[in-house]
């Protein structure tokens, strides 16, 4: 596993950094880990078109459609 410094990281960050990761029972590092890794997910977007649309409106639920019954096709005209 590769390790990166954070340099330069103001205060604020680093105290909210803090208190997020001690509301969640995780560690900064762990805490920063996560976050890292959910941007990083989030930013490469999903690769299923489908699966995309479903999650995005999964929160709404689902809606039965009646299918209407399938007929024969009626005979092409003919022109003799």
């Amino acid at each position: 596993m590769a390790s990166i410094t954070i340099r330069n990281l103001d205060d604020y960050v680093k105290t909210r950094l803090r208190i997020r990761a001690a509301s969640h029972g995780r560690s900064m590092e762990e805490e920063a880990r996560l976050i890292l890794r959910e941007a990083v997910e989030r930013e490469a977007g999903p690769t299923d078109l489908a699966a995309a649309i479903s999650e995005r409106f999964a929160h709404l639920g689902g809606v039965e459609l009646e299918l209407p019954l399938r007929e024969a096709m009626p005979e092409p005209p003919r022109f003799e």
